[in-house]
Parts: C-alpha cells; sequence; structure tokens
C-alpha cells in the first residue's frame, strides 16, 4: 500500500511520511477522499481555520508542490496528485490506501458472516483490524481532519466489536481478553464493548472479573455522565450474578432477518437521478440518516420504501418500518409508542420492554448495535419525535420522511423532493392507466399531467379514474379538469383525494399560518413575496416573512429563490377553495384591494426611477393603505419590473374581474413604461384594453383618453399604424372636450411619433409644434423636455440635422434641471446621432458609447438598438464594415427583443449595407429583399424605400437596368416625406449608364 491513514500518516515503503505541517493536513483532506476533488476552500479551512491569510490559495498550491517533489523521492509518480480549477485530488487504484482495504475486508466479513460462516467472517475481520497503527491520522491536529479521522475511528472501532463477537462465537474468548481489555480501558464509556468484554470473561469462568467489569462501568457512567448503564448491560450484569451466562453463543448469535418493510409498489416510476444521488450518498458518505422531505402527494414514502427494498441485501439483519403519524386523521405516534412497535418488530418480548421512554431507546439501540440495518420512520410530524428513534450503531440506514423540514434534528442529510418532470409523470400516468390508452392520445396525457401539477399522488388519482372507467377517454378527463371547475373534485379515488393530503398539512401550521394560507391564494401572479404576503394578510412584513417560513417548512408554498415564494397549482386551488367560502367574503374583498393598493403603489414608484411625467397625465391616486410595505418593497434598482412583470398583468386581469375598475385601469397605466422600453407590446396591449374597459364601465373619460393614449404605444411598436392613429385622435378628441392641455400635448407628441414612422414629417412637426406651444403656455418644464425629444428624433429622420442638433443641446440643457435619467440619455443619444451624422467623428463616437451605458441601465432595449445602429453606421463610415456588422447585429438582437418591427427593418438594411461593403453583395441583396417584404406589409415605408435602395446598389454591377427599376421606386417612395435619401438616388438616377 502507498498510503496509510489508519495511524500516522505514511507515503510509500516503510514508515516514510511526510513533515511539513501544512502538507501533510493537505494531503490528509485528499486521502480521506481519494479520487475527488478537494475545494481549495476546504483546504483552506483546514489548514487555517477560522483566519485564512490573503495569499491562502497561493500558498496551498505551493504546498501541493512540496508534496509532489516528496512523493517524487518516495518512489510515488508526482502526478498522483491532480488539479481542477476548483481545487486537487489524489488518483489511487484499488489496494492503495489502507482505509479502503479496511472497508472492503469488514464488507467481506459481514458478507461472509451473512452465509453463515463465521470462521471465514473471523479471518476478515481479523486481517481488517491488523491495519491499524494507532488513532487515524495521529499527530494532525487540524478540526477538519480530525472530524473526518474521527468517524474512521469509529469504523475501527465497530469492526472491532463485530470481530470479537465472531470470536465469541467461535468459542475464541481467551485469544481476544487482552485486546478487549486495552480497548475497553481506551473507551471505558463504550457499553456494547464492556458488555463483550463481561461476556468473554465469564466464558472462561471470570465471573468475578466480569462482575468487577460492571462495577467499574456503573461508577463511570455515574461520575462521567450522570446515568446508570443501559438496560442490556444491566440485564447482562443480573445474569453473570445468577450464574446463568454460559457462553454458548445465545448471546452474540445473529439473530433471525426481520423484514418489516410494506410491498414496493409495482408501478414506481421516474426518480431515478433522485435515487442515484441518496444511493451515492449511502455507500460514498457514508451517511446514516435520510431526511426525505416534501409536500403532500410528492412521493416520499413511496420512494423510501422503493430504497429501502433496493438496499436491502445490504443491510440483511432487518429492514423495518413505521409510520409515525405526522400528518394523518390520527395523532402523532409517541416516541415511546414508536419504540415499543419497533422493538415487536425486532422480536422483543413484550415483557422485556421497559415501561420508560430513554430505557425503551437505550435498549432499541442496542438491538440494533451489532445489526446491519435499514429502518424507514415514515411521516414525521418533527424532530423531537423522531430524534429518540435513531439508532446509534454503525450499520444502521435510517430513512426519514416528512412533509415538514427536520430542521432540529442534529444529524441527516436533507433532500427536498420535487414533483415529477413531465415525462415521469406520463409514464407513471401510463401504468395506472394502461401503456396502450396513453400511447393513443399522448397529446390529451401530457395534458391531464399538466393539470395534476406533475404531483404524483394526483397522477395515481387520475388515473385510477381512467382505470375504473374504461370508456373514458383521456381527452375527457382533461376537459373535466380544464373546464373550469375545481380541479381537486376530479382527484379522488375512493378515500383517497389530493385535497385531503393538503388538508392534514394545512391542520399541522397555526391559525395565524392558515389565514396567511388562504389569503395568498387570491394572488394572481405565479410568484409572489413577503410584501405581497404582508400586504394581503395586513401584517408587518418581519411577521409575513415568519409565517411564509412556516408554510414553506411544510411544503404548502415553496421558495425557489431566496424571497421569491409560489403555489403548486394544486395547492393554489386549495388555498382558494378555503377563501371562497361566504363567510369570508369581506376579508377576502379587503384582502385583494390592501394588495392591489401596495401594487399600484410600488408599480408607480418604480416608474418614477424610469421616466419623467411630461406626458403622464395627473390622477388622482386611491391613497396608500402600506407606506411601510411600499417603502420596503420597492428595490434600489429598476428591477420590480423584471421580478413583477407577470404579476403586474395578472393584477390587470384580478383588479377587472373584482370590480376594482379604478385600479384596474391605473396599473396599467402604471406599467406602460416598462411594457413599452423592455419590448413586451403584447402585454401592453392586453394590459390597456382590459384597463380601456374598466375606464370606460367607470364612465371616466379622462381615463379613457389615457388607456387609449398608451394602447396607441402598443400597436406603434407592432407597425400597426392605422389602429395606433384611430386610438390617438380618440385621445386627443377627449383631451380637448375635457379642457386637458397637458393631455392634448402628450397625445400630440404621440401622433407625431406615428407620422414620423410613416414618413409623414412635415405632419410631425406640425403636431409637435402644437405640443411644444401648449406646455411652454402651461410652463410645463417636463412637458417641453418630453416635446424636444421626440423634436430632435423627428428631424434627425428628416436630415435636418443642425436643427436636431440645437433642438437637442435645448433638450439636454432642460433634462438636467427637469428631467430623469431616460430624458438625460435620449437627449445624449440625439446629440450624438447628429454629430455623427455631419462626420463630427470621435466626439460622436464618445458621446454615442456614452449614452448606449444610460440606455442599457436603464433596461430600454429599443434605444440600446437605435444606438447600437448609428455606431456600425459610423464605423461603416469610417473603413470598417466588420465592426459595423457586429454593432448592427447587435442592433437587431435589441429590436428583437423590444418587439419593435420596425426597428428590425432598420437593423436588417443598415447590416446589409456593411455586408455590401465588405463584399458580400448576394448576402446584402438577400437581406435587403426580406426587409422590402416585411416593410411592405407593415407600410413601413421609409424602411420600405431603404430597400429598394439598397437593393439597386447590389444590382448595379451585374444587372443596371433592375437596378435603375429599383431606384425609381425608392425615389417615389423618398419623394413622398422629403427623405434626405433622394438626393442621393437622383444622382444615381442622373448619372450616364
Amino acid at each position: 500500500m502507498r498510503f496509510g491513514i489508519l495511524g500516522p500518516l505514511r507515503v510509500g515503503a516503510g514508515e516514510a511520511t511526510v513533515t511539513a505541517g501544512r502538507d501533510r493536513i493537505v494531503l490528509a483532506m485528499m486521502l480521506l477522499r481519494t479520487n475527488r476533488i478537494v475545494p481549495v476552500e476546504e483546504l483552506v479551512d483546514a489548514v487555517w481555520e477560522e483566519r485564512p491569510p490573503a495569499t491562502a490559495r497561493a500558498q496551498i498550491q505551493t504546498c501541493v508542490s512540496r508534496l509532489r517533489r516528496r512523493f517524487a523521492q518516495l518512489g510515488v509518480p508526482p502526478s498522483t496528485i491532480f488539479s481542477d480549477p476548483v481545487g486537487y485530488g489524489i488518483h489511487t487504484e484499488p489496494g492503495e490506501v489502507d482505509a479502503e482495504v479496511f472497508a472492503r475486508n469488514v464488507e467481506a466479513g459481514r458478507t461472509a458472516l451473512a452465509a453463515g460462516q463465521p470462521a471465514e467472517a473471523g479471518r476478515h475481520f481479523r486481517s481488517a483490524l491488523a491495519l491499524w497503527r494507532g488513532p487515524a491520522l495521529s499527530g494532525i491536529t487540524s478540526r477538519s481532519v480530525r472530524r473526518r479521522a474521527q468517524a474512521l475511528d469509529e469504523q475501527g472501532l465497530a469492526a472491532l466489536e463485530e470481530c470479537v463477537d465472531v470470536e465469541l462465537v467461535l468459542g475464541d474468548a481467551t485469544e481476544i481478553l487482552d485486546v478487549l481489555t486495552e480497548t475497553v480501558a481506551r473507551y471505558p464509556l463504550r457499553e456494547r464493548l464492556r458488555g463483550q468484554l463481561m461476556l468473554a470473561l465469564s466464558a472462561v469462568g471470570r465471573q468475578a472479573d466480569a462482575l468487577a467489569v460492571y462495577r467499574e462501568g456503573r461508577r463511570l457512567y455515574a461520575e462521567e455522565l450522570g446515568i446508570e448503564p443501559g438496560s442490556a448491560l444491566q440485564e447482562l450484569h443480573q445474569r453473570v450474578l445468577a450464574g446463568d451466562l454460559a457462553l454458548a453463543g445465545s448471546e452474540v448469535r445473529r439473530s433471525a432477518p426481520v423484514r418489516g418493510l410494506p410491498r414496493a409498489i409495482s408501478d414506481f416510476t421516474g426518480r431515478q437521478e433522485t435515487l442515484a444521488r441518496l444511493v451515492k450518498e449511502i455507500d460514498e458518505d457514508r451517511t446514516r440518516v435520510q431526511l426525505v422531505d416534501g409536500m403532500a402527494g410528492s412521493g416520499k414514502t413511496t420512494l423510501a420504501i422503493h430504497l429501502a427494498t433496493a438496499l436491502a441485501d445490504r443491510y440483511p439483519d432487518a429492514q423495518l418500518f413505521i409510520d409515525l403519524h405526522g400528518h394523518s386523521d390520527r395523532k402523532p405516534l409517541l416516541p415511546a409508542a414508536a419504540l415499543a412497535a419497533l422493538l415487536r418488530q425486532l422480536g422483543v418480548p413484550g415483557e422485556r420492554i421497559p415501561g420508560d421512554v430513554d430505557e425503551r431507546a437505550a435498549l432499541w439501540r442496542s438491538e440494533l448495535a451489532d445489526r446491519r440495518a435499514v429502518v424507514v420512520l415514515d411521516n414525521a410530524t418533527s424532530a423531537a419525535q423522531v430524534a429518540p428513534l435513531l439508532p446509534s450503531g454503525p450499520g444502521t440506514l435510517t430513512l426519514i420522511t416528512s412533509r415538514r423540514r427536520l430542521t432540529g434534528l442534529d444529524e441527516g442529510r436533507p433532500s427536498s423532493l420535487a414533483v415529477l418532470d413531465p415525462d415521469e409523470g406520463i409514464e407513471l400516468l401510463a401504468r395506472v392507466a394502461g401503456a396502450e390508452r396513453v400511447a393513443a392520445e399522448p397529446e390529451a396525457a401530457a395534458e391531464v399531467v399538466r393539470r395534476c401539477g406533475c404531483l404524483p399522488l394526483a397522477i395515481r388519482l387520475a388515473g385510477a379514474r381512467l382505470a375504473h372507467r374504461p370508456r373514458w377517454r383521456i381527452a375527457d378527463l382533461a376537459a373535466r379538469l380544464a373546464a373550469g371547475r375545481d380541479a381537486l373534485t376530479e382527484l379522488v379515488a375512493g378515500d383517497r383525494s389530493v385535497g385531503q393530503a393538503f388538508a392534514l398539512s394545512y391542520a399541522q401550521v397555526t391559525p395565524t399560518a392558515q389565514r396567511m394560507f388562504r389569503l395568498l391564494g387570491l394572488h394572481p401572479g405565479t410568484r409572489f413575496d413577503a410584501v405581497m404576503a404582508a400586504a394581503l394578510a395586513d401584517v408587518p412584513l418581519p411577521e409575513a416573512q415568519h409565517l411564509l417560513d412556516e408554510l414553506v417548512d411544510v411544503h404548502l408554498v415553496d421558495e425557489p429563490e431566496p424571497g421569491r415564494f409560489r403555489f403548486h397549482d394544486l395547492v393554489r386551488d386549495y388555498a382558494r377553495q378555503l377563501t371562497a367560502e361566504p363567510a369570508l367574503a369581506a376579508e377576502r374583498s379587503a384582502a385583494v384591494r390592501r394588495m392591489l393598493n401596495v401594487c399600484l403603489h410600488l408599480a408607480l414608484a418604480a416608474t418614477r426611477q424610469l421616466e419623467g411625467s411630461a406626458s403622464r397625465a395627473p390622477f388622482q391616486r386611491p391613497p396608500m393603505l402600506r407606506p411601510d410595505l411600499v417603502e420596503t418593497g420597492l428595490p434600489p434598482n429598476l428591477g420590480w419590473f423584471d421580478e413583477n412583470r407577470s404579476n403586474l398583468s395578472a393584477m390587470v386581469r384580478l383588479a377587472e374581474a373584482e370590480g376594482r375598475y379604478e385600479y384596474c385601469w391605473q396599473l396599467a397605466f402604471a406599467g406602460w413604461r416598462y411594457w413599452y422600453a423592455s419590448g413586451h407590446p403584447d402585454e401592453l396591449i392586453e394590459a390597456h384594453t382590459i384597463g380601456l374597459r374598466a375606464a370606460e364601465r367607470l364612465g371616466d373619460e379622462a381615463a379613457i383618453a389615457t388607456m387609449h393614449n398608451y394602447l396607441a404605444s402598443g400597436y406603434h411598436r407592432l407597425a400597426r399604424y392605422a389602429e395606433a392613429l384611430t386610438s390617438m385622435e380618440l385621445a386627443l378628441s377627449l383631451r380637448e372636450r375635457l379642457g386637458d392641455p397637458l393631455g392634448r400635448a402628450g397625445t400630440h407628441k404621440n401622433v407625431a411619433a406615428v407620422h414620423a414612422f410613416l414618413g409623414n414629417f412635415s405632419a410631425a412637426l406640425s403636431h409637435l409644434t402644437e405640443a411644444l406651444h401648449i406646455v411652454r403656455r402651461e410652463g410645463h418644464d417636463a412637458g417641453v423636455v418630453a416635446v424636444f425629444n421626440n423634436q430632435a428624433s423627428v428631424l434627425l429622420n428628416a436630415g435636418r440635422l443642425e436643427e436636431a442638433l440645437a433642438v437637442s443641446r435645448r433638450h439636454l440643457m432642460l433634462a438636467r434641471t427637469a428631467g430623469t435619467l431616460y430624458d438625460n440619455a435620449n437627449a445624449l443619444g440625439h446629440i450624438a446621432m447628429a454629430r455623427a451624422r455631419m462626420g463630427h467623428g470621435e466626439p460622436a463616437r464618445r458621446r454615442l458609447w456614452a449614452a448606449l451605458a444610460m440606455k442599457r441601465r436603464l433596461g430600454n432595449r429599443y434605444g440600446v438598438g437605435e444606438l447600437l445602429n448609428e455606431i456600425g453606421a459610423l464605423e461603416r463610415a469610417n473603413g470598417h464594415p466588420e465592426a459595423a456588422m457586429d454593432r448592427h447585429r447587435e442592433a437587431l438582437r435589441a429590436m428583437t427583443q423590444a418587439a419593435d418591427r420596425n426597428g428590425q427593418c432598420v437593423s436588417r438594411n443598415l447590416l446589409a449595407r456593411a455586408l455590401l461593403d465588405q463584399g458580400d453583395a448576394a448576402s446584402a441583396l438577400d437581406l435587403h429583399r426580406r426587409v422590402l417584404t416585411d416593410a411592405t406589409r407593415l407600410n413601413a415605408r421609409y424602411e420600405q424605400a431603404r430597400a429598394l435602395d439598397g437593393i439597386a446598389r447590389c444590382l448595379v454591377a451585374t444587372d443596371p437596368a433592375a437596378a435603375r427599376a429599383h431606384w425609381v421606386r425608392a425615389l417615389a417612395l423618398f419623394s413622398e416625406f422629403e427623405a434626405p435619401e433622394q438626393h442621393e438616388v437622383r444622382r444615381r438616377l442622373a448619372a450616364p449608364e
């Protein structure tokens, strides 16, 4: 063997070792986990513990280098130590580490013993124990090393105890007396060893010495622990006193195997990765306690029984199961009752079972001390219930299942069981309902599984309904689950139901947590946070966080990421079922109002971080009901909308359904800027369409105008220009009738944007002039800022660069005092674009990149795409078509994310120009033709004209006549709206052929 850790650290032949202290710790950590990477962080912790130096990682690398050199001196290949970006490891072959040889010999001894071959077992145990040269890794004081070394020492002691049992059965008591006496002296509090020494002494006729061993132990237990010896040792003492303990093998015989596991279900499916992980942890990490928690119906018991059954051959002495009734219609089993039941499973007669719970626990541990057993403690209610039931023997595996996270246990590796993935769910449905039926209706089967939320219990019950209704199609059940009825009423089979399983979990939490759970069912989104929970329950935020923790612990609520919570779909149905009670109508209505109120004020506060108030008509907002939550719930960055995007749309729909029409349109209003800037026009249109209905129900003409105004922006983004103009004309007429000058100005500004995209620059500028006149008359600086922004954009597109630059400079000056980051970014961007088109290369470039950084910070995807296109055009003008292509491709991605169809046409046209400059006329031609098709469908005439111009440029060298035809069509379009490109096209047409 090359490496020895069962005693002082040893490398190579003889007693050679490593002397440097840090090197010894690093080598020990790797040898304790051979053939696996040990992260550098763990090595640092092992060497320096609480206070590592700043150079710790470099020093670990130096230790490894020294170890490799030392290996070479000792005849061990330096490559035995391998490295990885995460850390270091040591590669060994079978038989090269004494601890691994020890483990194999012990396992062989246990196998021989199980096969009824005690002599062979003794030989293996003796070989294993002969490898020990002292305490594992003695001389190394690192806490990390010592903790792992103590586990090895415990395995050595357990092997010694098993070996002694075998030797006693074989009648070799004299041979082991010296070893036993010495070991008991070293471990005086270890009851099993003391009992074995008493047995050995009695076997050779030394009863007086056996009694002395007992008396010494009793004294030590009283002085050191303040307890009496365990019941097994006391019983042994009584039998020595009575003189009826002649060693005939009865006290150390192997009991007949106990088979107490329920039958594993035949249709068990899925969970293969989970099973493989658990088996690996049990095998490689010597895990003695596994905790499996999960929501009701997730299959915890099924998994535990299947795992215990699969591992039965490794635990041949006993396989035990007990239902602790932690979540059932019966009272949870008390530890005393559970211990009595487990002891009876082991065959302990009733008269031998003590009345005291501590004595029962001691007897339970004694009975399992030398057995290889797997124990399933199912359906636990708390750590206090299972702690007395945990065996202490090294050969025992305990599997604990619970709907609650058992955080109070000192040992045990937790595993939270998720629902099945869709494929596993379909496979389970096929096993229950019939493979042929599922194969005949795969889409319907997938829909049933989806409606069951991939919850194993729900799928089993759905499958059972199908199995007992052979004339039903799977599509019939899918339709019933999707018909708007309560799905929980469909997921019932006999006396089993999903709703009943949830009810048992619900009954386990406190009344305040139950109320929180019910009210959370009112939340319309897929995820929620503690702020929304506090609003619904009308409790302080810390209390809401505490109640959510309680619900998470019993798996009524899931926490997929810190601070963000969600329901399983069926659990949400159960919560809503509870809240639907007529007696709770007033509580339900008040909770919805509080939630909508907090959501609205949070959205408005987040919106203020994104924009100024130029075109945002003022309105009477409802009073803030929970200012503490609004202040706490708004993040210090612009991420609120990203986290709550789907929730906001859902809140708009809920507000309409609940008749809270004021909240409905105001929530749509609050989310407009985010939806518009971040590329979600479909959500914008949906929300504002619902908001428009709400405003119409209220008869609030100002709200109706506002909804039309912002609904138009969504149509604009999707290039639905006719619908955009219709909505804005309706908004404008309402604003005029209401005498709302600022509202009129905002609508004029927006109408101008649509006309500009259609190439009607004169009409656009006319609307902007009217808007500017209104806001100046009203003394509304923020309104002036917004009009300047649109005015600069239109002038840029019209090619009136000097005017655009002048307006943009005025815009920037005013934005610095009356605007926001959004306004400043727009102004700086327009200045940069004007200067770039005027040929002011480097100053333009600096400003473009600065404005781009601001737009990215704002999450304004359209603005990002617009500036990237401008940078690309500047690169192309400077003779760098490859760099230009990169920028235009980035811009196309941004425009696609923004869902701006016209912007996508702009980006593709510019990308095609860069391709042509690089000499790839064929690719450029294909791209321009695609733009022509898309722009024609969108009625985006400016981009149609640019595409036609581009096609002509691609064809001019190979087909001049076709090129000329395309330029004629382009000129007609450019001339309609006085585009600056018309002059270049005229020049090309006038040139001699």
